[in-house]
């Protein structure tokens, strides 16, 4: 079953974010005066085969814990839509 996940990582709360920080400062700069904090993170879009969708989100799971998310740092979520 072919099948693409949406899958979002962003920083933990509490953890630095000097992406952020600069986008901020760039989007007060430029006059979006009340914009009160920005969190950066990252999206990916990955699109694969599996048996059925059980198995999609146990392979997306394991995509996310061992390669696209430092679990120390990030959270991640992701959605599941056959393609």
């Amino acid at each position: 079953m072919a099948m693409t996940a949406r899958i979002w990582v962003t920083l933990k709360s509490g953890v630095l974010d000097p992406q952020g920080k600069a986008i901020a400062g760039a989007l007060d700069s430029l006059g979006f005066s009340g914009v009160e904090d920005v969190r950066q993170g990252k999206y990916l879009e990955v699109k694969l085969d599996a048996p059925d969708e059980a198995q999609a989100r146990q392979d997306v799971e394991r995509m996310c814990e061992e390669l696209l998310a430092n679990t120390v740092i990030e959270t991640y979520r992701f959605e599941l839509e056959q393609a």
